[in-house]
Parts: structure tokens; C-alpha cells; sequence
């Protein structure tokens, strides 16, 4: 099942994968037909059967975290495809390492560790043939969680720092409740109200909805 979007430029296409139903997105520069991946992680075949079938040239593959249900395809794509990868945060260096152990783990296919070509920082920017992203680096969930935020289109990537509803867990290693908490308030929440965002699963929401009616970070729940 996938859900597209769209807007001047940029087109997106939301693809599930995995038994965890990762928001893997595919993102495409209307005017190069050059595009990315963000979150690989994993069921490479369908990955590409729909850039195939928009025509995209895939060019990078950007990170948001190093969990396995984000990163296991990652190092396959990227050797498949000769292709960069941008991001996370070196801060998860500790969890892309950990990605066989897991694989293992959890009973997905086998999955390899990998250093991207790109660590990201807070303030970083990331392009997309023609598209240019900002970085936000959003710890809590993960320490070296980054954010992926297209301005002209009021959209953003956020992996598992926020969901419609719900925020990410933060009892993994190295996670930190407060931490997250103030990575939405204060470096998700002001970029506005408009902006929509892909979560990493689950249905797309906007900044507005959740301060709104989030039960964790809403305006309401943190007395601001």
C-alpha cells in the first residue's frame, strides 16, 4: 500500500515495507526526475519497482535514524546502485552497528552495517537533483535522529521522533524522554502550523494537528 503527495516541485510517494510498516519515502525533483529514498528499510525489489514506475533516477539515500526497520536495505541499495548516503547523526553510529545483531533478532533477511558517505548535523542541508531539504537534528528516540524538512512544500520527514497521535519510544539505548520532547517543541513545532509531515509509520498529521490534540506534546499536555 502506498499514498502519494505531491506539490510544486516535489512528489513523494509514501511506501510501507516490512513487517513493520515503515514509511519508506520515495522523493522526486519534478524538473530533473531525480530523486531519493528516505528510510530504506528493506523490500529493495518493491523499492525500486516505484521509482521505476515514476521514472525516477535514484541518486542518494538519506537516513533518518539507524534502527533496523529504517536502515536494513540501506547498505545493499547503496553497493546495488553505487549510490551516497546522507545521514543520521553520528550519534547512531552505535545503532547502524548493531544492524546484523538485530536483523537477526527480529527475523528480517540480513542486514548489513554501513558508514555513510554524510553524517548530518543540525542546520545541514540535503539536496534532491534540484530540491534542497533542511536537517534538523532531533534526538530522543535515538541520539543522532535527524529531520528531513522540504520549506517551499510545508513537508517534512520525521521518522520516529513524531506520529499522529503518538511520539517515539524512548526506552531503546540511549533514549530520552525529555530529550525528545523538547526536539518537537522546540526544532519541529516552530517551523508552523501548516507544515505536514510522513511519520515513520502510520498516517501523515501536521505540526498544527499535534499541538493541538497530541496527548504527549500537545500545547495543553506541556502547560505552554
Amino acid at each position: 500500500m502506498s499514498a502519494p503527495t505531491e506539490s510544486a516541485a516535489l512528489r513523494c510517494e509514501i511506501i510501507p515495507v516490512t513487517a513493520f510498516e515503515q514509511n519508506c519515502s520515495l522523493v522526486w525533483d519534478t524538473a530533473t526526475g531525480r530523486g531519493a529514498l528516505i528510510d530504506a528499510g528493506g523490500e529493495i525489489e518493491h523499492l525500486l519497482e516505484r521509482a521505476r514506475h515514476h521514472g525516477v533516477q535514484i541518486e542518494k539515500l538519506l537516513v533518518t535514524h539507524g534502527h533496523l526497520d529504517h536502515a536494513s536495505g540501506v547498505r545493499d541499495l547503496a553497493e546495488r546502485l553505487k549510490l551516497p548516503v546522507e545521514g543520521p547523526h553520528r550519534e547512531d553510529r552505535f545503532w547502524i552497528d548493531m544492524l546484523p545483531e538485530a536483523a537477526r533478532r527480529y527475523g528480517f533477511p540480513p542486514a548489513r552495517a554501513f558508514t555513510p558517505e554524510r553524517w548530518l548535523e543540525q542546520g545541514d542541508t540535503v539536496t534532491v537533483g534540484t530540491l534542497s531539504f533542511e536537517v534538523l537534528h532531533c534526538p530522543g528516540h535515538t541520539p543522532g535522529h535527524v529531520v528531513f524538512h522540504h520549506r517551499p512544500s510545508q513537508l517534512a520527514f520525521v521518522g520516529d521522533v513524531l506520529f499522529q497521535g503518538s511520539i517515539g519510544r524512548t526506552d531503546f539505548p540511549r533514549g530520552n524522554h525529555a530529550q525528545l520532547i523538547e526536539s518537537i517543541r522546540n526544532r519541529l513545532f516552530p517551523l508552523g502550523d501548516e507544515v505536514r509531515f510522513v511519520p515513520g509509520h502510520g498516517p501523515m498529521s501536521s505540526f498544527g494537528e499535534e499541538r493541538k490534540s497530541n496527548p504527549y506534546v500537545s500545547d495543553r499536555a506541556v502547560g505552554a
